[in-house]
């Protein structure tokens, strides 16, 4: 396989992605007529939409600043408002959207059945919009060229609602493992429904990923490249039990809503599905976390912590990691019987806990499990000393990707609030209602204020996620996959933001980002990742 090919199917996963979360949100403002409204004035607001279709302010500026970010309206912040404007590509784009509600029927559909079966009513569905799919939309192929780049966008979009899920459940099932990828097969040997299943291998097939000798299957390269890459898709798949409801969350009665009671039932997200997907992602981030852990863990005993706490520690995965590192390649590795190193695993989810335990008993890694919100660093202070007689701040804090799933907190209208000079250009919401740039890293200054006594002594390593201008989403679509996470993210009330603001509240804050250690996700101005460790100054 040729490094052109590799980059057409990695672009191909993040216009899927891409897909998956524009689908129902453009089928909802079509069918609102949001679309109508803003192709008739041309020039609008956030203020003025929301008021006009009685919407939901911060779920309606998730959308449509993901809209934009696929290069099809202008969006801009402003002190006072969002203003949002039709391009030359608005008309166009609002043209076609009417192909997304077919694949937004077939995902509400499967939420009738079990998610992880391929059942007769959504697979009969799914189907006929294959069918429709390969004929091209009946569409004629003499339009114009930006048209025919707009075609081709929403098509892969269509594409990735048929390819995600299915890629998911393949995956997770056992579909990728070796005995299927470096032989040929047949659909019965993996599938109680040969019939049905062999119609859908047939499709993956029409997209190249097998070739098909009458009833026999076999990968080619292309197929092998996203089988091995199935769990990429997992994390925004994860969401669609949310993503059903995203004509509710913009335009519903959220008073009474339970779909983002996200710390006890979940039923905005599948987390098996979200932890399996996010699994493959974030083994590429610890060798870098290694080389701190080791430093650290090299010091003159005196010097280092009595051990670490890992908040949001899931399923004890990165625990287990880090207690292999430390007793192979460090000094304290070898010291354990006199300086024995206190692993801490907490976790606002009992379930986690509960699988955490299991693994760390499977693992032969002695560690303590106690419940812990990231947002009450003090509660978590006082149960550890109550608890283990363990003091927080003598312990090197880890975590990956939570504190941007904190939960909101509102603040004192009395409290002065800071005026940051890196602006975020993400759009926030809590239940519905529209925060500000300015309230969110306000809000994640007072986050890392309540942790700053307990990480002056011995640190944070953290890995965070953000987000980037939607104007450089549009100029790299199928480089990134930073529409899926702002709108993932952005209607389950979680805050991402672009790095230089989350360096400027940690400087406002007095702490030390180590900038020798500081990683960056792809390297470049795209960069929706970050690896940190912050001390005091």
């Amino acid at each position: 396989m040729t490094s052109l090919e590799k980059k057409k199917f990695r672009a191909d996963i993040f216009r899927h992605l891409d897909g998956i979360v524009i689908c129902p949100l453009a089928d909802s403002l079509l069918k609102q007529g949001v679309c109508a409204q803003i192709l008739e004035h041309k020039k609008t607001s956030l203020s003025e939409l929301t008021a006009a279709f009685k919407a939901n302010k911060g779920y309606l500026n998730v959308a449509l600043r993901a809209l934009s970010s696929q290069g099809w309206l202008d969006y801009k912040i402003t002190e006072e408002d969002v203003l949002i404007s039709a391009n030359d590509s608005t008309a166009l784009a609002f043209k076609y959207f009417h192909l997304y509600d077919d694949v937004v029927n077939l995902m509400k559909l499967s939420e009738q059945y079990h998610p992880r079966k391929f059942q007769e009513v959504p697979f009969k569905k799914m189907q006929a919009i294959i069918q429709q799919f390969k004929d091209g939309y009946g569409i004629k192929s003499d339009i114009e060229p930006q048209e025919k780049a707009i075609v081709s966008q929403i098509s892969k979009h269509i594409e990735g609602v048929l390819v995600g899920p299915t890629t998911v459940i393949l995956g997770m099932g056992g579909m990728f493992q070796q005995y299927f990828m470096s032989t040929k097969f047949k659909a019965e040997e993996y599938h109680s429904d040969p019939d049905n299943f062999n119609k859908l291998l047939s499709f993956l097939a029409f997209l190249g990923w097998f070739t098909k000798t009458d009833d026999t299957f076999e990968f080619t390269n292309k197929g092998v490249f996203f089988a091995k890459r199935a769990s990429a898709y997992g994390v925004t798949v994860s969401y669609i039990p949310m993503l059903r409801h995203a004509d509710h969350l913009m335009f519903g009665n959220l008073e009474n809503r339970n779909l983002h009671d996200k710390f006890s039932a979940e039923m905005h997200v599948d987390r098996k599905m979200n932890v399996w997907g996010s699994g493959g992602a974030h083994g590429a981030y610890f060798s870098h976390i290694d080389e701190l852990v080791i430093k650290l863990f090299n010091r003159p005993i005196e010097e280092q912590p009595k051990g670490i706490l890992d908040m949001g520690c899931g399923n004890g995965a990165f625990l287990i990691h880090l207690f292999d590192i430390i007793e192979k390649k460090t000094l304290r590795g070898q010291m354990l019987e006199e300086h024995p190193l206190m692993l801490i695993g907490a976790d606002y989810n009992k379930e986690a806990l509960q699988k955490s335990r299991e693994n760390l008993i499977k693992a032969d890694v002695w560690a303590k499990l106690i419940w812990g919100d990231i947002g009450d660093p003090d509660l978590l202070a006082n149960d550890l000393k109550a608890t283990y007689d363990v003091n927080l701040v003598d312990l090197l804090n880890v975590r990956t990707f939570l504190d941007h799933n904190r939960i909101w907190e509102e603040r004192n209208g009395a409290e002065k609030q800071i005026a940051f000079s890196n602006k975020s250009t993400g759009a926030f919401a809590s239940k519905g209602k529209y925060l500000s740039g300015n309230e969110v890293a306000n809000n994640l200054f007072q986050h890392f204020k309540k942790w700053k006594p307990y990480i002056e002594k011995f640190g944070l390593i953290f890995i965070e996620l953000h987000t980037i201008n939607p104007s450089l989403t549009s100029k790299n679509i199928g480089l990134t996959a930073a529409t899926a996470y702002d709108v993932t993210h952005g209607f389950s009330d979680q805050y991402i933001l672009e790095i230089d603001v989350l360096h400027e509240v940690l400087e406002r804050l007095g702490l030390y980002n180590d900038t020798a250690f500081f990683r960056k996700f792809p390297n470049r101005e795209t960069a929706t990742v970050s690896l940190n460790y912050i001390s005091k100054k």
